[in-house]
């Protein structure tokens, strides 16, 4: 999720075999559709000029009156009926017409696949339950026995396609992205990864992988007739594992955090092993992976930013990163006083599937059923003829030690540098926001623009992301909260000599600016995608980069210093993810009714940024809106 809204920075990026190219995740997707009686309209290209009047109206906060001039300048002849720009708009349109989605496979690539860094820190987030309280190890297993039998069976429903449809408003939204987070996992390469999905094969996986103790053990979930274990025998499989695996091992789960090309190259070294493949190939086929840890290690005092810290990244080498295979898409975490959560690998997803399948999951816990037609404390198995765990051996030559002392330091320096600061924020919720006849998502975005603004004394480029799953295939668009009107409601507030009338007049009109913005983005016309589609095909056909694509405004606009994401949950949860940028923040959101949880986080390398300042930053923001709207308020009755 943080990822995304750096992907347009790079440059030279590898692209796929060509406009009537397929990628076997193209063929994939187009199968695995929820319901083939709907047919969802394609992607569409935007206008050219449409787009770039846009683009200028989000670059004139950020940069000065003489760079926005020159930008105007290189728009202009960019725009022009002769211009590269108008050439390139003419091949995305020539694309659209011969693909099912003329974004589709080069996002794939583009923001995922060809990303050579650390998918730890840098692309995949962590999403934490509700915090639960164990007391003993029978306690820490029986969740995760409910963990593996809810998921199982929010796998049948996903298999039968009895989950209801995603609607935004009337439109029905794509649903093939439920049909690729269980089974499915991440491969590395030398240059560029690839993603395969198990659970698309005729002989679809079977079985779950639980790590403890860096232990690699491959459970069967289905009896003789097919039948999922009930919690009870989840229970026992689950113990066997713990008291076959009291010691640590070596931890070949850490090599998945490393650089992708360091690890692509490992990969290969550890596959010539016969017995290391077949391990491999276990993990990699699992329909989902799940992490037994042990206490909390380096406690920072915040129980919800440790749970965080360590759905990110483990804690690291001294914590659980050894514990984990970073590639696979589903990968829970239950840890030993009641810390639980999930990291799931971003290539074929965004957040809602994921948290829909946490909804799920907390649904059948808190119901005291295991998801099936059998009551947790049913003592009749629906299942017969168990497989003992099967433990999935590792030889370790050398060479692989290596590699994973090498993971080791470079994953250290990574968590060592990432800070977070999670947190419920009980001043009010998106009850209070819609009494006041406002949008909670552009409300909570507007104060994390005034908490910027607050600490820093200027805007900053700021990402959100948008849905375009009302078209076929879609995935995200960027809402660029960061606005001339964001600016002016910033500053208002700040001022003291400013009237309440004037502050409520600017925070309204930025949150309706903003509103406006995420009707155009989930249109799929927003600024983002069409300029990256422009870039690539400008590399596909082996001509230079634009200069629009070098030009200041477009670079300042595109780092996105502020990296957020609204990800709604029916329970007490919330996602969480890096920045984007060295000197930036990553924020994650969940509204409820009466509070709003965040998952903040920044860089200690950075001198500038820092996730407890954000706080309380944008704590005060949010108190600060609600008090100008109830001063309002009141004037207005009197």
């Amino acid at each position: 999720m943080a990822l995304l809204a750096s992907i347009i920075l790079r440059q030279g990026l590898r692209l796929g075999r060509g406009v009537q190219a397929r990628s076997a995740m193209m063929v994939a997707q187009s199968r695995y559709l929820h319901d083939d009686k709907v047919t969802l309209p394609p992607l569409p290209v935007p206008p050219l000029e449409d787009t770039l009047n846009r683009y200028l109206k989000t670059v004139k906060p950020l940069v000065t009156d003489e760079e926005f001039q020159l930008t105007e300048q290189i728009v202009k002849k960019f725009v022009a009926p002769e211009g590269i720009g108008s050439k390139l708009q003419k091949k995305l349109l020539e694309r659209a017409k011969s693909t099912d989605n003329w974004l589709s496979e080069w996002w794939l690539n583009a923001a995922y696949l060809d990303y050579r860094g650390p998918v730890v820190v840098w692309s995949s987030p962590g999403l934490v339950f509700p915090l639960q309280e164990f007391k003993s190890l029978d306690d820490q297993l029986n969740f995760a026995a409910k963990v593996i039998a809810a998921t199982i069976d929010y796998k049948a429903m996903v298999d039968e396609k009895t989950l209801p449809l995603d609607r935004m408003g009337k439109d029905i939204l794509d649903m093939s992205q439920y049909f690729k987070i269980l089974g499915a996992c991440r491969i590395p390469g030398v240059t560029r990864d690839r993603i395969h999905f198990y659970g698309h094969e005729p002989n679809t996986p079977k079985h779950i992988v639980v790590a403890h103790n860096n232990h690699f053990f491959k459970i069967d979930v289905y009896g003789k007739e097919g039948k999922p274990l009930n919690v009870k025998q989840l229970v026992y499989q689950l113990r066997n594992v713990v008291e076959r695996s009291t010691h640590p091992t070596v931890p070949i789960g850490i090599l998945t955090s490393q650089n992708r090309n360091v690890w692509g190259k490992a990969y290969k070294q550890l596959r010539k092993d016969k017995t290391n493949r077949a391990s491999i190939e276990e993990i990699q086929r699992c329909i989902f992976l799940i992490a037994i840890d042990g206490p909390d290690v380096n406690p920072t005092g915040n129980i919800m930013t440790d749970a965080a810290l360590n759905c990110v990244h483990g804690k690291g080498p001294h914590g659980y990163a050894g514990n984990r295979w970073y590639d696979k898409t589903i990968q829970f975490i239950v840890g030993k006083k009641g810390a639980v959560g999930l990291t799931y690998e971003h290539t074929p997803a965004e957040g809602p599937p994921v948290a829909n399948l946490m909804d799920h999951i907390m649904d059948v816990v808190t119901s005291g059923r295991d998801g099936s037609e059998n009551d947790m404390n049913d003592t009749k198995p629906p299942a017969v003829e168990l497989s003992r765990p099967q433990r999935l051996m590792f030889n370790i030559c050398a060479e692989v030690k290596q590699d994973t002392e090498d993971a080791k330091v470079a994953l250290e320096s990574l968590v060592g540098d990432l800070e977070m600061t999670c947190f419920k924020f009980s001043g009010f919720g998106k009850n209070f926001i819609k009494s006041q006849k406002l949008s909670p998502d552009s409300f909570i975005q507007m104060a994390i623009q005034l908490a910027f603004y607050r600490i820093h004394g200027e805007p900053g480029a700021h990402y959100e992301s948008a849905s375009t799953r009302k078209f076929f295939l879609g995935r995200t668009e960027t809402i660029r909260s960061c606005s001339i009107e964001s600016v002016a409601f910033a500053k208002a507030m700040l001022d003291e000599d400013c009237p309440i009338t004037e502050k409520t007049r600017t925070l309204r009109a930025a949150i309706e600016a903003h509103k406006q913005y995420v009707k155009v983005a989930v249109n799929a016309h927003g600024v983002d995608r069409h300029l990256l589609g422009l870039k690539l095909a400008a590399i596909e056909a082996g001509m230079d980069v634009p200069t629009l694509f070098m030009d200041v405004g477009y670079l300042r606009s595109s780092h996105m210093r502020i990296s957020t994401s609204q990800v709604p949950a029916r329970c007490d949860a919330f996602m969480c993810f890096g920045p984007v940028v060295p000197d930036g923040y990553g924020c994650c959101y969940n509204p409820r009714g009466d509070s709003i949880f965040f998952g903040t986080s920044a860089f200690n390398s950075s001198p500038e940024t820092d996730s407890a300042t954000f706080r309380e930053a944008l704590e005060q923001s949010l108190l600060d809106m609600q008090d100008v709207l109830l001063k309002e308020g009141v004037k207005a009755k009197l």
